[in-house]
């Protein structure tokens, strides 16, 4: 309610560019107070590109800067974004100049957003999909997926979200953890689509979603696991 977040979540979603290309975008929101780094730093290495987002009013905050060194080091390519660019204490050359002499982008490549109003929302999708790479991998080799974060449903028991590096997955591969040697199989397979629970049958390299495997005890899942 305060507009703060404390979980990654994470949404995939289809776009369509100017050019026509069809590009289906999976997306993580992490929280970017740097008490939860760690969550953070799962969450990047999941991903090929970040989108740096600094508030038009506050300008670059010192977890902005650890972030933003975060995803550097994890060689993803960074689109800056200042958003609420509508607030009456909004301070945009203020904010453009900061990201420029602290972060060293160029002032050409900030983009200028509003979620309140809906700015800056095409410019920032047509900048992901010219600059970000796509996901490497390959899908005939071995099954190798990355567990970046998990949740606890009171129906499905725990549901854990995994980006597949290479290899795919079904609803009927057994699946093991690495780091506890466990295995487990599989109750459900999706994506998480227009904020809701999305079943397919499979999913292949590059992509990010969701399994439930009848886990009960969250403790069992181990962020940043190989499974």
């Amino acid at each position: 309610e305060r507009g703060i977040t404390i979980k990654a979540s994470m949404v995939r979603l289809s776009y369509r560019s100017r050019s026509g290309e069809d590009y289906i975008l999976n997306l993580i929101d992490t929280p970017g107070h740097v008490d939860f780094t760690y969550e953070v730093s799962k969450s990047l290495a999941a991903c090929e590109g970040a989108v740096l987002v600094v508030d038009a009013g506050q300008g670059i905050e010192a977890q902005t800067v650890a972030n933003y060194y975060l995803a550097r080091e994890n060689k993803l390519m960074i689109i800056p974004v200042i958003n609420k660019i509508v607030l009456s204490n909004a301070d945009i050359p203020r904010v453009k100049k900061q990201i420029v002499g602290v972060l060293g982008f160029k002032e050409e490549d900030i983009i200028l957003a509003s979620a309140k109003v809906g700015s800056g929302i095409e410019e920032i999708l047509e900048r992901v999909v010219e600059v970000i790479p796509p996901p490497s991998g390959e899908i005939t080799h071995p099954l190798k997926a990355l567990v970046f974060d998990c949740r606890f449903d009171t129906f499905k028991g725990v549901v854990v979200f995994v980006r597949i590096m290479d290899g795919k997955i079904d609803r009927h591969t057994q699946i093991k953890f690495m780091q506890k040697g466990q295995s487990y199989k599989i109750e459900e397979l999706g994506v998480f689509k227009d904020l809701k629970y999305f079943e397919v049958y499979s999913l292949s390299c590059g992509e990010v979603g969701y399994l439930t495997a009848n886990i009960r005890d969250p403790r069992e899942i181990i962020i940043g696991d190989t499974m």
